[in-house]
């Protein structure tokens, strides 16, 4: 095991070690990593007495709880119409799928294109339809630019959530479905009562996915928007990118990036927790 332990130290070990070793120096622009300078804990005061860091993070939890809910509820609900049987069930699956298995960045520039005020194919119908004047600026404008963004995330993400589930209606036991419609319960009792707890755990573990990979999403707000305008649709992963490798300072992104590091430290911890549910509950039964 010593060759893997080693790569794993040169890989991630040494990486976070520096990463939090940076966080503690001062990095203007212009100055090498050699000659940073020590200033404690400034770098973290600055972000949290930072009015752009409150933003960010508005930011980031409106898109990582809007992104995390919505794409779990619709995809649930795709599971749920997709577990019966009904003639085209496996080609409408297939084309469900195509957001989830298609490049991010493709993606990203398709939508760009979608979204354009001036050549865009919403504004375009929009306008031909008379709903509207002239074409909206969906990622041109601070109040619109995040709740358009976080559309093109849900698409994105809903098959994920699909197949998630949809593999967790097959371990829902059939003799119980067929002994509860028995005894008279109705659709809705039988889902909540009986279909619904045994889906607990997936949910659970689909959930804390979804929420880490918005929490750590990067691809479609930078090519999109590149956190504009006015900062309105930068969170956390793409401020980082913008502070290290725009603004050259190391030493604040290398603090933001310890502090996002705990977080999904934490919610890799529930992850973890999750998982290790199932499995005593596996080994029990």
């Amino acid at each position: 095991m010593l060759p893997a332990i080693a790569v794993m130290l040169i890989v991630i070990a040494y990486p976070i070690y520096y990463t939090i070793e940076l966080s503690f120096f001062n990095t203007p622009p212009g100055l090498q990593l050699r000659d940073k300078i020590f200033i404690g804990v400034d770098n973290y005061t600055a972000i949290l007495t930072s009015p752009v860091f409150w933003k960010v993070t508005s930011n980031t939890l409106i898109w990582t709880l809007a992104s995390t809910f919505i794409a779990f509820v619709l995809g649930f609900g795709c599971a749920l119409a997709l577990h019966r049987d009904f003639i085209g069930r496996g080609v409408l699956r297939a084309i469900l799928i195509i957001p989830w298995v298609i490049s991010a960045v493709a993606a990203s520039y398709i939508w760009k294109w979608i979204y354009h005020s001036d050549f865009g194919i919403i504004g375009a119908v929009l306008v031909g339809l008379g709903l509207a004047d002239r074409p909206p600026n969906f990622i041109d404008s601070v109040s619109t630019v995040l709740p358009s963004l976080i559309v093109v995330n849900i698409w994105r993400e809903f098959p994920f959530a699909m197949i998630m589930m949809m593999a967790g209606l097959q371990t829902v036991p059939d003799q119980l479905l067929r002994a509860a419609k028995v005894d008279g319960a109705n659709a809705w009792q039988r889902f909540w009562h009986v279909t619904f707890p045994h889906l607990r755990n997936v949910s659970t573990v689909t959930i804390l996915l979804l929420a880490v990979a918005n929490f750590n999403s990067f691809i479609i707000p930078w090519i999109m928007t590149g956190g504009g305008p006015s900062n309105a649709s930068h969170i956390w992963i793409t401020h980082i990118y913008e502070l290290a490798f725009g603004r050259q300072r190391w030493g604040v992104a290398s603090a933001y990036s310890v502090l996002l590091f705990f977080i999904l430290m934490t919610l890799g911890y529930f992850y973890v927790r999750a998982l290790s549910g199932n499995d005593r509950k596996d080994g029990s039964a």
